[in-house]
Parts: structure tokens; sequence; C-alpha cells
């Protein structure tokens, strides 16, 4: 080998080995960017995801917290020989609303009163009156009900076929609507709806009747109309409708639901005005 090649031979190998030598150092710089890289994801991910369960948390004291807490003692449930007596006590105990249960025997299997009982509460009454109409078309009375007095006009999705066209009938009258649902409807059938509606209704019962035990399936439904209210910014109340007494109040509250009707729990007891601040006071 000649002294020419032998110094082509050393510059070639020394830059072989200081290249290799730059090759491993960027490798092991290289492993260790990527190690820190891979750390900040996992970082990242992590509070990402406590970031959720903590939003989560949020949502569901939110939904404890935002609650109206709201009574409607039911008259259906009142003593029809001194209503005028049942309808004082309402008005001077800690009541919200009254609810007027009006059926008419073909949507549900019970006769109860209709707009002359209505006009003749509105005289004494000095809350709110609450009508759900428990009736087969309607639409055909909403304007009959707002002149007898109701503040709000609740119907039932099963007995109404053009649903928003109802509720901007009862909207157009000056008053509030909202729409009841039956135990086996789910509140999905409302995700198009409930921007419009200023009352949902669940029944906790099958509609007709006073008295009947609570559905137990009802506490799901509520969470689930709760968290559809929330995702849609909605402003609609969560009403309960059915077995509502002093000891599911507290738990109907805690699922979601704004106003608690109840009849029995309330005009059956010894002291109803105690009771009626029970209920509101149970959270």
């Amino acid at each position: 080998m000649t002294a020419l090649q032998k110094t082509t031979f050393y510059r070639l190998t020394s830059r072989k080995s200081k290249v290799g030598k730059t090759t491993v150092n960027k490798n092991k710089a290289n492993k260790v960017y990527i190690h820190k890289s891979l750390s900040k994801v996992f970082e990242g991910l992590f509070c990402y995801r406590s970031k959720i369960f903590s939003t989560f948390a949020e949502q569901l004291t939110t939904i404890n917290r935002t609650t109206m807490n709201l009574i409607a003692p039911s008259l259906l449930s009142a003593n029809f020989l001194n209503l005028e007596a049942d309808i004082e006590m309402v008005n001077r105990s800690e009541a919200d609303w009254f609810h007027c249960d009006v059926m008419d025997g073909r949507f549900v299997p019970n006769i109860s009163f209709g707009i002359p009982v209505v006009q003749a509460i509105k005289k004494k009454a000095q809350k709110p009156l609450d009508v759900h109409l428990m009736i087969v078309e309607p639409e055909k009375y909403f304007e009959a009900f707002a002149k007898a007095g109701a503040d709000i006009i609740t119907f039932h999705y099963e007995a109404c076929t053009h649903i928003h066209r109802a509720v901007q009938q009862i909207k157009a009258l000056g008053i509030h609507a909202g729409v009841v649902l039956n135990p086996h409807t789910p509140v999905s059938v409302l995700e198009d709806i409930l921007g419009d509606l200023d009352v949902v209704l669940l029944m906790s019962v099958n509609p007709g009747f006073g008295g009947q035990q609570f559905i137990e399936r009802t506490y799901e439904k509520i969470r689930k109309l709760r968290l559809m209210i929330n995702e849609q910014h909605a402003s609609a109340l969560i009403e309960v409708d059915g077995g509502v007494n002093t000891k599911n109040a507290k738990a109907l509250f805690e699922a979601g639901a704004d106003v608690l009707v109840a009849g029995n729990a309330v005009f059956k007891s010894e002291n109803p005005m105690e009771v009626i601040k029970e209920l509101k006071n149970s959270i």
C-alpha cells in the first residue's frame, strides 16, 4: 500500500469512526427524546382522563345543585266535599303549584273533573295551576283550559300525533307547555322537541288512578332525561307524578327531578302542611 493509499484509508476509517460515534450519540439522544416525549404524552393523557372524570363529577353535582325542588299537590286526592278548604291549605303551605288531573274516561279508565272545576279552583288558588290533560285529542281543549285559568298545560305524548304543533299552540295562548310520558315511553322520543318544552312530566305510575305503587324504573328515566336536558342546554323542568311520598322524595330530587306531584301522601295525611314541608325540604 502506497503512502497515498494509507493516508486515504486512514481518513476514511477515521471518518467512519467519527460517523459511527455520532450515530450512536444521536441514537442515544433520540431514545432519550422519545422517552421524554412518550412520558409527556402519557402524562397529558392521564391529565385529560382526570379532567374528564372531574368534569363528569361536576356535572352530577350541578344536576343535584340546580334542581328546583318544587311541590305540586294533586287535587285529585283532595276532599271534593270541601275543596275550598284544601285549596286554602295549599295556599298557606310551602307548596309551589296546584296539580289538576283532567281525565276523560277514554285515554285513561277514569273520569275526574273538567273546565268548570278548574275555573272554580282558579278563583281561590294563589299559586299556578298545573293542568295535566289525560285525554284524547287534547289540542281541542287547550284554549278552553287556558281561559279557565291554567298556567301550565301538559298533555300526553301517546295521545297526540303532532307534538310540535300542539306545543306551539299552547305557547301561543301565553302559558307554559309540557309533554307527559307514560311509564313505557322512553325519554328519547323527546330529543327533537325538548328545547321547546317548559316541562316534561314523567308518569311513575300508569295514569288514571291515585294511590298506585311507584315504578322504580322512573329513577333511571329521570337521570337519562336530565342528561339530555343538560346536553341540549334546554330549560325544561322535570316533573314526576305517581306514588311520590316522603320516603322517595329525596331520591327523586337527587336523580334530577325539579317538581314532585303528591296526592295521597299529602291529602290523606294527618298533617298535610307538614308533609308538604317535609317533601319540599327533603334534600
